[in-house]
């Protein structure tokens, strides 16, 4: 499991990258206090997008009802892709209403601000369509070396995933902050989700393969849709506090990822232990996996110490105090958040073996929001005693 967890998490190194181009453009954050909080909704969902597509389009291609190829595929393949297109919108549209919501009653901003957060986070998941095409791409190449999608495929597309969504993110807060101008530019990117779901649903609207996607995956949407932002809320209180630490920023979509995959290998070797019947569908049984817990542990609490240190040295920190604090701060952290999130993914574990829940429609999208939401909460607690 240590090997395991540990091939996942190499990955999330990546993640410094969108982090410390976000440390970067703090002043961007800085002039709305609804940016930096749709920041975990944007990099959350397109996640979860990637994973459904990734998930569905795996088990497809063994199958055999899909082919590892981009033309020339069968309709299931265009019916996926039609099916992501019209989700993008949805939860676009879904998670701006729910943010606006939040964002009266804890992050300080009005109704007059919905077009606003609407315009942003719809012309960023639009453009962000693109990245579909890097995880079918992928995929394909996954599936033709037969590499393992939990510990391979999903861990290495999520952090291109997050990188690129980050520097798009960034981009479209820049073009909306800089006038009028950038403003009608990216309504205009807005602009191509609409017009592609203008396109495609008809077409598919009355296929029952399309519809079965949209049916399984939207309840689950708009539940991470609050999930996401309780984080948001939460990233808000740690950029309060955290000020201008670039280090600290520079840490949390890495951060937030091992966290995310330390908890999926372990429940996927639990599931599977299950489906198996060495484990019993109790949460009591949980002490029979202790050991595969420990080990996912001791990975991820030495990739948050790696990360830290990355994280200094990136911004160029050598102060002992500072070393001292952060490193404090990712230990403390990295054990309430590991934690909390292993009890709940163990418990999702044995709910979805009981009620045989999709894991590619709800257990992973539920648990990953729910390990960014930890995470978060975990880093928050923790500065609040030692900043």
């Amino acid at each position: 499991m240590f090997k395991e967890t540990s091939l996942a998490c190499l990955f999330d190194i990546g993640s410094l990258i969108g982090g410390f181009m976000i440390a970067l453009q703090l002043d961007i954050f800085h002039l709305s206090p609804w940016a930096i909080a749709l920041y975990p909704a944007v990099i959350s969902i397109k996640g979860v997008i990637t994973g459904v597509l990734t998930g569905r389009l795996s088990t497809a291609l063994h199958l055999g009802t899909i082919y590892p190829k981009f033309l020339g595929n069968t309709k299931s393949f265009y019916r996926l892709i039609s099916a992501t297109i019209v989700l993008t919108l949805a939860t676009s549209v879904t998670i701006s209403l729910v943010s606006i919501l939040f964002g009266t009653l804890f992050w300080g901003v009005t109704l007059t601000e919905l077009p606003a957060i609407l315009t942003v986070m719809v012309a960023t998941l639009s453009v962000s369509l693109l990245i579909a095409l890097i995880t079918i791409k992928g995929t394909f190449i996954s599936f033709k070396k037969s590499l393992d999608p939990d510990i391979i495929v999903y861990p290495a597309t999520a952090t291109a995933t997050n990188i690129i969504i980050t520097l798009l993110y960034i981009a479209v807060l820049n073009l909306y902050f800089s006038g009028p101008t950038g403003q009608w530019a990216i309504i205009i990117f807005g602009l191509i989700n609409v017009f592609l779901v203008a396109l495609v649903l008809p077409k598919n609207i009355k296929e029952t393969e399309f519809r079965s996607i949209i049916k399984e995956a939207l309840p689950t949407m708009i539940l991470i849709a609050f999930i996401v932002n309780v984080t948001g809320t939460l990233l808000k209180g740690i950029s309060n506090i955290a000020g201008d630490r670039r280090e600290i920023y520079t840490l949390y979509p890495a951060i937030i990822d091992v966290i995310g995959d330390a908890g999926l290998v372990v429940s996927s070797a639990a599931t599977m232990k299950l489906t198996l019947g060495i484990l019993s569908p109790t949460f009591s049984s949980i002490k029979h996996h202790a050991k595969n817990i420990f080990s996912a542990w001791t990975s991820s609490l030495i990739f948050f110490v790696v990360l830290g240190v990355l994280s200094l040295m990136i911004n160029s920190i050598f102060a002992f105090d500072s070393i001292m604090n952060l490193l404090t701060l990712l230990v403390i952290a990295n054990i309430i958040a590991f934690a909390a999130n292993v009890i709940i993914s163990y418990g999702i574990s044995i709910l979805s073996f009981k009620r045989g829940l999709d894991p590619d429609n709800f257990v992973i999208p539920i648990g990953n929001s729910i390990a960014d939401a930890l995470t978060t909460l975990a880093i928050f607690i923790t500065m609040l005693f030692i900043i």
